[in-house]
């Protein structure tokens, strides 16, 4: 569990209601399904108009790294490329097959394999830069989501806002339906530019530094293969995986 996070987000919401409740405000008041109905899924209706839908359900499903990160792996990595460059030099690039069929990596297996099937090297990181480059672009495209929502939150909150003036200006002979006009009106706003700020912005900032750094390792390892095949000095490959552990 990424506590920082949680902190965060706590912290984000106890600081607007606490503030709320020092100027004598109601937490109730705060509380207006109607302005939430049309920030929050106005929102959602705009982000899925412009993304595939395979894209955006990625991106919800990667929320979830916000609060629990994908595992760190680069110390199990790290000996793995040791075991790798070990079995290689002493016994062949063939001796890999059996590391081939305990890898649990798609990215590891499809390294391995190019060197067992004695790829050219040259080749070998061509093809490993194009995976690295695919997965990197849906990675990324699946967080945008998350700026889109951020970017159009606001805008549809101001909407909330002309929607609950409107009810206002219907209702101008009705004071008792005046209230929650205005309440609409205003805590539209709130929420679209709480969301984006408080929520929308950070997550997508979280999950971008999650996806460059898993992209980081992916250069690393094909840097680490193209070593293999090429046959190159163990001192190499010993300098590669200090880069790998140094990476955060």
């Amino acid at each position: 569990m990424d506590w920082a996070s949680v902190a965060g987000l706590l912290l984000a919401l106890a600081g607007l209601f606490v503030g709320h409740a020092l100027e004598g405000g109601k937490l109730a008041s705060l509380l207006q399904p109607a302005a939430f109905a049309i920030v929050v899924v106005g929102t959602l209706g705009a982000v899925l108009l412009q993304t595939r839908l395979a894209t955006f359900l990625r991106g919800l499903r990667m929320t979830w790294w916000v609060f629990r990160p994908p595992a760190d792996s680069r110390s199990a990595l790290a000996r793995e490329i040791g075991l790798w460059n070990l079995a290689a030099r002493r016994d062949g690039p063939l001796s890999l097959e059996r590391f081939l069929t305990a890898s649990e990596d798609k990215f590891n297996a499809t390294g391995l394999r190019m060197i067992i099937d004695g790829i050219h090297p040259d080749k070998l990181r061509q093809l490993l830069d194009v995976e690295i480059s695919a997965y990197e672009v849906a990675q990324r495209q699946a967080v945008r989501i998350w700026e889109s929502a951020a970017g159009y939150s606001p805008t549809i909150g101001i909407l909330g806002a002309v929607l609950g003036l409107i009810h206002v200006m219907e209702n101008l002979t009705d004071p008792a339906k005046l209230g929650s006009g205005i309440a609409v009106a205003f805590v539209s706003t709130i929420y679209g530019v709480g969301l984006a700020n408080l929520f929308f912005y950070p997550v997508a900032n979280k999950l971008k530094a999650i996806v460059s750094q898993s992209v980081v390792q992916y250069e690393i390892t094909a840097a680490v293969f193209y070593d293999i095949a090429s046959g190159d000095h163990t001192r190499i490959i010993e300098e590669r995986v200090a880069s790998l552990l140094r990476e955060h």
